[in-house]
């Protein structure tokens, strides 16, 4: 097989979706591997890396596209990617399609098949290619909330620790997956008062036996998020539903009950955000403020160390990809059955149960069922 490794293009996006070392089993396995020059440099690899591997540089991404079987990547196709797609072609990387109508029409329009990292299910349900950028994003959330409570940054100019005899900052976690966890351990290291929600029982107990004792889970319903919208100096939101938008957990009227300054996070942004007056910003601008509220809703958090990340990503990836570019996606598929639930667009239909009733178009299957 032919796979091709393009370079990013989302604004401070410097992830790649294959290393060196990939590049190598690969080429080992008798597969041909072309990576766009300079897609690994923001991630520390060079081109020379890429080429001892056994990879072909090549300085074009539109040849890239046009040749290849596969293309392993990071994030969604942009739409000046659009163009770019071919039928039949495999595209590996994160897609989010719930929280962008005009992505899944194009790439449904383009015949090429999606496989997206996100929706990837093992049988014991956890989510392994989305769970290491969870990680990242989680550790990252508390990093950036505690840099914009700073009174330059627009916030309260509270420490998120305190100092004795100073109270600490008040952080408020919706969700309790990956992505909460990991920012109660970092919002609990610096020393915080950390309140995690959840509507997960058996998850609550899991937490309560294992975060020490400044993080408090509690059940999450409407009447709990508002009497934590009140205190809160720092929420951040890590609300996930496989597949599906993010619930609107925070209303617009809610930030009145907000202090000035405090700062919202929300890291479910590329599922459309769990807050009604979230929408999508970047690295460069990363903020915004509605109400007297911070908004941090940077939509690849983890671009932001891409090192760390790609090497948790591709780590987590590799598998997939070789057994793919071994057996092609149906061979694939039926050595290791989990590899369909990735797969969310194929021959101009959306084959995800969860995407296809998003936007009103049951899949094959389904239709079937109802004719």
């Amino acid at each position: 097989m032919l796979l091709f490794v393009p370079k990013e293009t989302k604004a401070h996006e410097y992830r790649v979706g294959l290393t060196p070392a990939g590049t190598r089993t690969l080429a080992a396995d008798g597969h041909r591997v072309w990576v766009e020059r300079h897609a690994g440099v923001g991630a520390g690899f060079s081109d020379k890396d890429y080429i001892v591997a056994g990879a072909r540089l090549i300085d074009s991404a539109e040849e890239g596209y046009d040749k290849c079987d596969m293309v392993v990547k990071v994030k969604e196709p942009l739409p000046h990617e659009y163009p770019l797609l071919r039928p039949g072609q495999l595209l590996f990387t994160y897609f989010h399609f719930a929280a962008s109508r005009e992505l899944t029409e194009a790439v449904t329009r383009s015949r090429a098949t999606a496989i997206a990292y996100e929706t990837l299910v093992e049988a014991d349900g956890s989510l392994p290619l989305l769970v290491p950028m969870s990680e990242v994003a989680g550790r990252m959330s508390i990093q950036a909330g505690a840099r914009h409570l700073e009174k330059p940054q627009g916030g309260r100019g509270i420490l998120l620790g305190g100092v004795p005899g100073v109270m600490p900052a008040h952080v408020t976690i919706l969700g309790g997956g990956v992505v909460g966890t990991e920012a109660a351990k970092m919002a609990a290291g610096l020393g915080a008062h950390v309140h995690v929600l959840d509507t997960n029982l058996k998850r609550l107990r899991e937490l309560s036996e294992k975060m020490p004792k400044n993080v408090i889970p509690l059940f999450s319903d409407r009447a709990q998020i508002v009497r934590e919208l009140e205190v809160a100096d720092l929420v951040v939101g890590a609300v996930l539903v496989r597949g599906d938008k993010a619930p609107h957990l925070i209303r617009r009227r809610d930030l009145g009950l907000m202090k000035p300054g405090s700062v919202i996070v929300d890291v479910a942004i590329d599922q459309g955000g769990c807050t009604e007056t979230s929408r999508p910003t970047t690295h460069e601008s990363p903020v915004y403020v509605v109400d007297d509220v911070v908004h941090y809703c940077v939509a690849n958090m983890p671009g932001a160390v891409p090192e760390t990340s790609t090497l948790a990503l591709t780590n987590a990836t590799f598998p997939y990809v070789r057994l793919i570019a071994e057996y092609g996606l149906d061979g694939a598929i039926a050595r290791n059955p989990t590899i369909q639930s990735a797969v969310n667009i194929r021959n101009r239909e959306i084959v995800h149960p969860t995407i296809a009733a998003l936007f009103d178009t049951p899949p094959p299957s389904l239709a079937g069922e109802v004719a």
